[in-house]
């Protein structure tokens, strides 16, 4: 019973967001289920738990504050990633056009700098707060996806993300270095390894959650800003206006413009080099926006460090070493 909960709980809070196209009818029902699902998930394991029955995670974890912030700040740094890692591509494939080749050597800055980060940060992090290290890794990594957000229309090159991506990957770098034994560090031995799992589901959730709603919010985006500068249009004729808007509503898609050039060959010059500059300006627009997602993520998870610097550290009570976050 315990695992339906969860896996309704979750999985409808990330469909209610993927699906955002189909209607606020079924968003709001997903998101309405899921949330409630969640709910009784809480009342079942603190019911079980007092009639001492076995439940699927000891709900006296979460009295640990630091466990309870931790999860939060792993969730939120995942959050992070996982916006970053489904606008990101589209921006490098979509609007400079790169094959998946380019587009992932472009994006290698942000992986070898948050693996760098986390093995240096391991081993030079020790005389240092972990606390103080979070706080530093949230705001680069809010530095670095907001740099992001202005570039995306202005450039012409994976190259200008170089040194952003570095930014980012090196704050989330050092979030991997300590959040871990920061959120395990309260727990008994005995707990350690359902805590791990706890703390590794919400890492996952947070994951998914990043995607569905970067992905949700720059499909939804597009189809509001491609329909709005169609109908403005003084070059594209009224009934093809209506034709557009119409599609947009009900499957919106990310396009590069040699794609939609391929699509619109039909149409008169001036038709589809206006079609092709409101293509241009949508795209961009949604995906500055879908990367407002990891941005602000980052951001709320610098707000949260501050709490965690006003607690004070405490030694692991177990080798945590080995209970890391999948």
């Amino acid at each position: 019973m315990g695992a339906v909960l969860s896996v309704v709980g979750m999985g409808g809070v990330v469909l209610g967001i993927l699906v955002w196209q189909e209607g606020p009818g079924y968003v709001g029902l997903l998101l309405g289920i899921g949330a409630v699902t969640l709910v009784a998930l809480a009342f079942w394991l603190v019911r079980r738990k007092r009639r001492g029955k076995p439940t699927l995670l000891d709900p006296d974890l979460f009295k640990h504050l630091n466990f309870r912030i931790g999860i939060s700040q792993q969730t939120l740094q995942q959050i992070t990633l996982g916006g970053a890692m489904i606008v990101l591509p589209l921006f490098l494939q979509m609007t400079l056009e790169y094959n998946a080749m380019q587009a992932g050597l472009s994006l290698a800055p942000l992986s070898l700098s948050m693996f760098g980060m986390a093995v240096l940060a391991g081993r030079k992090g020790g005389k240092r707060r972990p606390a103080d290290i979070v706080m530093a890794g949230f705001a680069l990594s809010t530095v670095g996806m907001a740099a992001i957000i202005p570039l995306v229309p202005r450039v012409d090159s994976g190259w200008y993300l170089v040194i952003p991506l570095l930014i980012a990957g090196s704050g989330l770098g050092l979030l991997v270095s300590q959040l871990n034994n920061f959120t395990l560090a309260p727990i008994a031995e005995e707990r350690v390894s359902e805590a791990a799992g706890v703390n590794s589901a919400a890492g996952s959730f947070g994951l998914s959650f990043g995607l569905a709603m970067a992905g949700g919010i720059m499909l939804w985006a597009l189809a509001l800003s491609f329909t709005h500068l169609t109908q403005t249009s003084t070059v594209i004729p009224p009934a093809q206006q209506q034709q557009i808007s119409a599609e947009l509503e009900h499957d919106a898609e990310v396009m590069s413009n040699t794609q939609l050039q391929q699509q619109i060959t039909g149409e008169p010059p001036a038709v589809q080099a206006e079609v092709l500059a409101i293509n241009t300006q949508a795209r961009n627009r949604s995906l500055q926006v879908a990367l407002l997602v990891p941005a602000i993520a980052s951001l709320a998870g610098l707000g949260n460090s501050f709490r965690m610097r006003r607690l004070p550290d405490i030694t692991p009570a177990a080798d945590i070493e080995g209970a890391s976050v999948g």
